[in-house]
C-alpha cells in the first residue's frame, strides 16, 4: 500500500464511518500497481459470471439430403443414396450451434467441461463478434408470406436482455460487452485473435475497452471496412459509409496470414496530352502533373491495408441475402478468417446472426462455435448451414457434422438485471422484488388469480394450477419436471405452465410420462404486450398454445416414408380490431390474429378491408425434418459432482433429434416438401420423430410408433 498523510488517512476514516464512496483520487494512492489511465463508467464492476450450465445436445445434422435426393423423391421406388455415393463427414470435433445468452454460454465454455475439449482441438484461434450496437436496436424481423410480409417483433425472452441487460444507454452497453470481452479474452488460444465489428456510434468507446481488457500493446488494426452503397446524405456532414474493426490479439505472436486485396485505380482518357505534348502515363495509372484520369474497373492486387475497400455490402437481390438487416458479407467474413485462422482451427462467434461466420469458416474448411440469442436466428443459420454442407458433398469437398445445443438449468432469479451498485443483501432483495412483481404481472395478464404455499406453482385459474417459467430465460426440461414431482405429490390433475421460451425439443416428450399418469399440462407461451400494463388491464393480453404437429407413416415393406398432414399455430401479435382502430386513412398494417396472418387496409373513406395471408397450413411451415430412428441416441449432459468437484457424464432423460431428411424454404427456393423421401428401416417397433420449424422460427416435435414390416 502507498505511503498516506495523516491527513489523507482520517479522511479516509471519515468517510468510512459515513458510508460514503472514496473519493477517485484514492484508487491511486491506496495501490502500488496503479494505473495512469482508467475507463471509468457508471455500474462499472470486475465480477465476471463464472456460472457453468450443462449444455444439451437437441440435434444434430451429420450428412445434409443430397440434390439427387430431392429431385429423385418424388418416384416412390427410389431410396436414399448408397452411402459409397456420399461425402462422408469429417470425423473428430462436430460444429457447435448454441442458443443461450452469450455471457452464459461464454462463462459455461470458460469454466466447464466443454472447455478440455475444445483445448484439445489446439482452443479457440479466431473470434468475431458483431454486436447490437445501434442503441435503438430491436430484435423485430421481416417474415415473408406467400408474395407479402409483415415485421414480427422479437421474443420476450430478446426484449428482456436488451432492455435490462443492454437498452438503457451507453453505460450498460459498455457493462454488457466489457463482461463479455473479458470471458472471450480468456477463452482464445495465445496466438489467437478477436475481431469487434462496430461503427461510429461505439467505435470510440469499444477501442478503450479494447485496450483496458486485451492490452494496448496487443492492439493490431483498426481496419475500416469502406462500401460504396448505403450512406444516407446528412443536412450536416457528410454520408457515413464505414464501419470498423478493431482487431486485437491474445498475445505477441498471434496467427497471421499475409493477404492481398484489390486496389482499384482510375484509368486515362486516350490520347493523354499537357499542351499537345505527351505525357507518357500508362493507362492504369493517374497523372502526378495534371491529375486527369477516370474511375475505371481495372485494379492491381496489393497487399492487404487497412481499409478495405474492395468488399461490396450486401445487395437485396444478392444470392446470400438471408433476411437479416445487419447481414455482413461472406467476403469480409473470408478475409477475417483467412487472415487469422488456419485450417482446422477453431473460429467462434457469440452474436452469430443468419450464421454468415460459421458458414465461411465451414467452406474454409474451419471448425467454428456460434451462438445467438435469438431462436429465428438459430434457425436461419441452421438452413444456412445445411445449404454448405450440401454444396460441399455435391463438391466432393469434406464438411463436418454439427449440433445445436441450448443452455440446461438454469436458476432464473440468479440473472434477473438489478443494480449492481447496491450491497449483496440489497441487491437480492431487488432481484427478489423483480420477480415477484413480473410473475404477478403475469399472472394478472393470465387473468389468474395468485396462490402461495406451493413449490413451483404461483396461481390458479378456472381449476388449473399455474406455473410461471422465468422471463429471462426458456424453461427447460428439469423445470417441466419439478411440476410433474409436485403435481404427483399433490394429486393436481390439471396446470398450466407460462414461458417466454420453451426449451427446443422439450415437447411433447417432457409430458408423456405426465399424460400417463393422468396429469393435463398445457404449455403456454407469454406474448410481448404481457408487460404493457395498458393492455393488461384491458384483458387484451392473449396467452397462445404450443403448435401442434400431425405426421403420416407411408410403408412399404421395410421402406418408410413421413408425409407432413398439418400443422396447426395460434400466434397472436396485436389483433384485426386493434389494427382497425388504430390505422389512419389509406393506411395499411399485418398482424397476426389466432394463428392468421392478416393484412388490414383503410381506405381514404374509412373503408376496411381485411386480406388473410396464410391461406393454408403449409403456409407456417418453414422447415421439417425426419429422424427415422428417434430414441437410438440418448443425449448426455455434464454434471459437477457436488462433492468430489468431478465432472459426470449422466444421461438427461432425453434423446438426440438425428437430422436425416430435410425439406425447407429458401429465397431462391420457396416451395416445400410435404413427403420425405423413403428410407430403409430394420424390421419392428421403432419411433420416428418428425420436427417442424415456422416462419417465426419456433420448432415443434411430434413422435410416431411405427411398426416396419420385412423387406418385400
Amino acid at each position: 500500500m502507498a505511503r498516506l498523510t495523516d491527513s489523507q488517512r482520517r479522511e479516509i476514516v471519515r468517510y468510512l464511518e459515513a458510508d460514503m464512496p472514496l473519493p477517485d483520487k484514492y484508487r491511486f494512492l491506496l495501490f502500488e500497481d496503479k494505473r495512469e489511465m482508467e475507463l471509468v463508467w457508471y455500474g462499472k464492476t470486475n465480477a465476471v459470471s463464472n456460472a457453468v450450465l450443462p449444455f444439451h445436445t437437441i440435434e444434430r445434422v451429420v450428412e445434409p439430403r443430397t440434390e439427387r435426393e430431392v429431385t429423385l423423391q418424388i418416384n416412390l421406388n427410389l431410396f436414399d443414396m448408397d452411402d459409397r455415393e456420399r461425402k462422408r463427414p469429417l470425423q473428430g470435433w462436430t460444429n457447435k450451434l448454441i442458443w443461450g445468452d452469450n455471457k452464459l454460454i461464454l462463462s459455461s465454455l470458460k469454466n466447464g467441461p466443454m472447455r478440455a475439449e475444445i483445448e484439445k482441438q489446439g482452443g479457440i484461434k479466431l473470434i468475431y463478434i458483431d454486436p447490437p450496437f445501434d442503441a435503438g436496436a430491436d430484435f423485430s424481423m421481416t417474415i415473408h408470406v406467400g408474395n407479402s410480409s409483415f415485421t414480427k417483433r422479437g421474443s420476450v425472452l430478446q426484449e428482456l436482455a436488451y432492455r435490462d441487460t443492454w437498452g438503457k444507454g451507453e453505460d450498460s452497453f459498455v457493462s454488457m460487452m466489457y463482461e463479455r470481452l473479458v470471458l472471450a479474452r480468456d477463452l482464445l488460444a495465445e496466438d489467437g485473435s478477436i475481431y469487434l465489428h462496430c461503427d461510429w456510434r461505439v467505435n470510440s468507446i469499444l477501442r478503450l475497452v479494447m485496450d483496458e481488457i486485451f492490452g494496448s500493446q496487443n492492439f493490431v488494426n483498426e481496419i475500416v471496412w469502406g462500401y460504396k452503397t448505403g450512406g444516407v446524405p446528412e443536412s450536416i456532414g457528410f454520408s457515413k459509409k464505414h464501419h470498423t474493426l478493431l482487431y486485437y490479439s491474445r498475445s505477441a505472436a498471434p496467427i497471421f496470414n499475409a493477404l492481398e486485396q484489390k486496389s482499384y485505380v482510375p484509368t486515362l482518357p486516350e490520347p493523354h496530352t499537357k499542351s499537345g505534348k505527351s505525357l507518357g502515363v500508362r493507362r492504369d495509372e493517374v497523372c502526378d502533373l495534371c491529375g486527369i484520369g477516370s474511375p475505371g474497373q481495372k485494379f492491381r492486387m496489393v497487399r492487404a491495408r487497412d481499409i478495405w475497400d474492395d468488399i461490396p455490402s450486401i445487395f437485396r437481390n444478392d444470392s446470400q441475402v438471408t433476411g437479416y438487416e445487419t447481414q455482413k458479407p461472406e467476403a469480409l467474413l473470408e478475409r477475417i478468417i483467412r487472415a487469422s485462422s488456419n485450417e482446422g482451427d477453431i473460429v467462434a462467434d457469440f452474436f452469430c446472426g443468419s450464421g454468415t461466420t460459421a458458414a465461411v469458416a465451414e467452406k474454409l474448411g474451419r471448425k467454428w462455435i456460434v451462438a445467438d440469442l435469438g431462436k429465428f436466428a438459430i434457425h436461419t443459420a441452421r438452413k444456412r448451414l445445411i445449404g454448405v454442407q450440401r454444396q460441399l458433398s455435391a463438391e466432393k469437398k469434406p464438411h463436418r457434422a454439427f449440433e445445436i445445443l441450448n443452455l440446461g438449468r438454469c436458476e432464473g432469479n440468479k440473472f434477473v438485471c438489478a443494480n449492481p451498485n447496491l450491497a449483496d443483501g440489497n441487491r437480492e432483495r431487488e432481484l427478489q422484488e423483480q420477480k415477484r412483481a413480473q410473475v404477478s404481472l403475469i399472472l394478472r395478464a393470465y387473468q389468474a388469480d395468485e396462490i402461495d404455499g406451493f413449490q413451483t406453482f404461483q396461481g390458479k385459474k378456472s381449476g388449473r394450477l399455474v406455473a410461471v417459467g422465468p422471463v429471462n430465460l426458456p424453461v427447460t426440461r428439469l423445470f417441466v419436471e419439478e411440476i410433474i414431482k409436485e403435481c404427483r405429490q399433490r394429486h393436481i390433475t390439471r396446470a398450466d405452465i407460462l414461458a417466454s421460451e420453451f426449451e427446443m425439443g422439450l415437447f411433447p416428450n417432457a409430458l408423456d410420462d405426465a399424460k400417463e399418469e393422468g396429469i393435463d399440462i398445457l404449455p403456454k407461451l407469454i406474448p410481448a404486450n404481457v408487460f404493457d400494463k395498458r393492455t393488461v388491464e384491458k384483458n387484451q393480453v392473449v396467452f397462445h398454445d404450443v403448435a401442434h404437429v400431425e405426421a403420416t407413416p407411408l410403408l412399404n415393406g421395410n421402406k418408410v416414408s413421413i408425409e407432413l398432414s398439418h400443422y396447426s399455430v395460434f400466434y397472436t401479435q396485436d389483433s384485426v380490431a386493434e389494427a382497425v382502430a388504430s390505422l389512419r386513412k389509406k393506411g395499411s398494417t399485418t398482424v397476426v390474429d389466432n394463428g392468421q396472418v392478416v393484412k388490414v387496409r383503410k381506405d381514404q373513406d374509412g373503408g376496411v378491408t381485411k386480406e388473410t395471408l396464410t391461406r393454408h397450413w403449409t403456409d407456417w411451415v418453414d422447415y421439417w425434418a425426419v429422424d427415422f430412428d428417434f430414441q437410438r441416441e440418448r443425449e448426455t449432459v455434464w454434471i459437477q459432482n457436488a462433492d468430489s468437484g468431478e465432472w459426470e457424464e449422466v444421461w438427461s432423460g432425453a434423446y438426440i433429434f438425428e437430422n436425416q431428411w430435410q425439406s425447407f424454404r429458401t429465397r431462391n427456393q420457396p416451395r416445400l416438401e410435404l413427403q420425405s423421401a423413403f428410407r430403409k428401416c430394420a424390421p419392428g417397433q421403432r419411433k420416428i420423430a418428425v420436427k417442424v420449424v415456422d416462419i417465426f422460427g419456433n420448432d415443434t416435435m411430434t413422435i410416431l410408433d411405427v411398426n416396419v414390416g420385412d423387406e418385400s
